[in-house]
């Protein structure tokens, strides 16, 4: 069983994504995982596991009130735990942020096989930008072979991991390890959020060898991990901050364009001048907007890709950019691929419905008694008039009934209509703004 090594975390409890682990390899056997964890006193069942690399486990448990993710660190070769200690040490140090993962405790778990391991217990976040662009691209096939994602979701995206690694880099911290798995949206907070820090340092105090991930990583960290696996001792100072905005330049330039990157960063013809590559890639891809904000969020990547990391952007002056400045308003598939605790359901009702006061009345009873069915409403809202005339708005006390309820009325029929459901952000339905989405 297990004991804890911290405070008793609120109800309002949930967990890492299974991308912020590496892939399976050999040392872990794959076969087994526990039933129960004993967390502060509680009994917690194990509902699935989300991803297992060599060093952790990540496994989504239920209460039966609440539901988390223990992060579950095997012993490293030397039988000690310094993953966890590291990973543990770095976010109990940058606590408190909204844009990065909250650590709810720790604990350790005693199995029944007399095999002690360290757990983090963490918030539930759900899917994360590489999946975000493996779905869209997968629902716009026949329309067009690589489609990235919205300038709507690019900027709240870049926004939101600027605003994380302007908070890290004041308080010392390099992630090291930026890419699209380790960026997951969070359902109840309406935001993306950095995950998994089991590579960052504290700068100039630079204690792991090897850093980034292939395809994101900054041209000075590629020199730095050559010299290392050449047995060359490193610089006293190491990298700098810079290689997070190196790799988060990559991440939009991929989100805009819906293309993998990894081979074009790799190439020669990229060493020799990458600014003509991304102007390459803007000039391909076309998009259903102004050419103005286009071209800021092109500046705004080639400021983070400077080869020199001296003369990169940091991530305070990255915010600077006028591209953050403009309004846009979401495409109907980021509502889709995006939860959140709002339930919009589309080709529900016509117009006579809505002038004859006892059909609506009807109709709002009939929509809440049916939406009723997969969990807790707590509003309901069927507009009269523009914007948002004749869609049903269900607001749910959270997003795991909203999904459930997305899921399942995805599709049907009613009055010989399909439903169409998709979310709708919270913030704006509470504000009373609803926008026409772009198609």
């Amino acid at each position: 069983m297990a004991h804890c090594g911290s405070s008793e975390p609120s109800a309002k409890v949930q967990a890492p994504h299974p991308d912020s682990i590496l892939p399976p390899q050999g040392g872990v056997d794959q076969s087994m995982k526990p039933v129960l964890f004993e967390i502060f006193g509680e009994l917690w069942t194990v509902q699935s596991r989300l991803g297992q690399g060599v060093s952790a486990s990540v496994y989504r448990v239920s209460s039966g009130r609440a539901t988390a993710a223990v992060k579950e660190f095997q012993a490293d070769t030397q039988g000690g735990d310094y993953g966890y200690h590291k990973e543990r040490s770095v976010l109990e140090d940058i606590q408190g942020h909204k844009n990065i993962v909250t650590l709810y405790g720790v604990f350790t778990n005693h199995s029944s096989m007399s095999v002690t391991t360290r757990c983090l217990l963490l918030e539930l976040l759900d899917v994360s930008v590489s999946e975000l662009l493996v779905r869209r691209n997968s629902s716009t096939q026949g329309v067009r072979a690589q489609q990235g994602h919205s300038m709507w979701l690019v900027q709240h995206c870049a926004r939101d991991i600027l605003e994380a690694l302007a908070f890290l880099h004041r308080e010392g911290y390099v992630h090291a390890d930026l890419k699209p798995r380790n960026i997951l949206w969070s359902a109840d907070d309406e935001s993306f959020k950095l995950i998994d820090f089991g590579l960052s340092f504290k700068q100039g105090n630079q204690d792991v060898k090897y850093i980034q991930t292939d395809g994101y990583r900054a041209p000075e960290a590629e020199l730095q991990n050559s010299l290392a696996q050449a047995g060359v001792e490193m610089g006293d100072s190491g990298c700098t901050a810079a290689v997070d905005l190196w790799s988060l330049g990559i991440i939009l330039l991929e989100m805009f364009s819906g293309i993998k990157l990894k081979d074009t960063v790799r190439s020669q013809e990229w060493k020799d001048n990458s600014a003509a590559i991304v102007d390459h890639v803007f000039a391909n891809n076309s998009l259903a907007c102004p050419a103005i904000p286009v071209y800021h969020l092109r500046d705004l990547i080639k400021s983070m890709l400077v080869t020199d990391p001296k003369q990169r952007c940091t991530a305070e002056t990255a915010l600077l950019s006028p591209f953050f400045s403009i309004p846009f308003a979401p495409h109907i598939e980021d509502l889709v691929l995006l939860p959140s605790p709002v339930l919009r359901l589309l080709n529900l009702i016509d117009d006579s419905h809505l002038h004859n006061e006892d059909e609506y009345e009807d109709i709002l009873e009939d929509m809440k008694e049916e939406c009723q069915k997969y969990g807790s409403v707590v509003s309901l809202l069927i507009p009269k008039e523009n914007p948002g005339k004749g869609q049903v708005f269900v607001e749910y006390a959270n997003s795991s009934d909203c999904k459930e309820a997305q899921r399942l009325l995805t599709g049907r029929t009613f009055d010989g209509k399909f439903v169409v459901a998709t979310f709708y952000p919270l913030s704006a339905y509470k504000r009373g703004y609803l926008y026409q989405t772009v198609q």
